[in-house]
């Protein structure tokens, strides 16, 4: 009797880890299959229908192995995509999300939000590094929609905050005090793209972002 293609390639994946990495191809099957033809035992030939259904499965295996090779490529085709368009962000400024907050010192950082309804108040919270409270600001009567409220650069006392990262939160209500849902977004210039784990990232604004999390290139305008 035949084995089957299965059986083969098991067989060889087996003998392969004790020694050299053998692969059954289509040219060593039918060699294989031939030589297993000429010495089967004339008594108990081989069934027509086992035997159809061993050419009609190793057929389905090396198909299969076919469009593992083509997602492959296609894959690889995607990603030099996606590494070509993240170059090209070099140099502009991006949303992403997040809540991180880049204060150079020399002019107002934005914050950038979106309220899924009309708010009647808005409080944003600004946060150093290690997470101790800085300054909290206001917006007022702000649709539904992207917003950018500004940070002066100042803390709860008055006094200039030194320049670096920060992150930020935003509370939001209607005029009847029901809490508004909002997202905050991480604005800043790229001015490096670099590749890790098979992931494209950027740095904006000192903030490792990756490429997935970028949702505009350019600022947000207040609507």
């Amino acid at each position: 009797m035949i084995p089957s293609a299965t059986d083969s390639i098991t067989a060889g994946a087996a003998q392969s880890a004790g020694g050299p990495t053998q692969e059954l191809d289509k040219d060593a099957f039918l060699s294989l299959l031939i030589t297993q033809l000429q010495n089967q035992d004339p008594l108990d030939p081989t069934d027509s229908v086992e035997f159809t259904a061993q050419l009609a499965q190793f057929s389905s295996l090396e198909q299969l192995g076919n469009v593992n090779d083509n997602l492959k490529q296609l894959q690889a085709f995607q990603a030099s995509i996606n590494n070509s368009q993240a170059v090209s962000l070099i140099g502009k400024e991006i949303t992403a999300n997040g809540k991180s907050l880049q204060y150079t010192g020399d002019q107002p950082a934005g914050c950038g939000f979106k309220l899924d309804g009309d708010a009647a108040l808005v409080v944003v919270s600004i946060y150093d590094q290690t997470g101790n409270y800085v300054k909290s600001f206001e917006g007022q009567n702000l649709a539904a929609g992207h917003h950018t409220l500004y940070w002066d650069g100042t803390d709860q006392n008055g006094n200039a905050s030194a320049p670096g990262s920060y992150t930020f939160e935003v509370q939001a209500a209607d005029a009847n005090g029901k809490t508004i849902e909002a997202t905050t977004f991480f604005n800043g210039l790229v001015n490096k793209v670099f590749f890790e784990n098979n992931v494209t990232y950027v740095i904006a604004g000192g903030q490792k972002v990756a490429l997935g999390d970028i949702v505009e290139v350019g600022a947000i305008e207040s609507q």
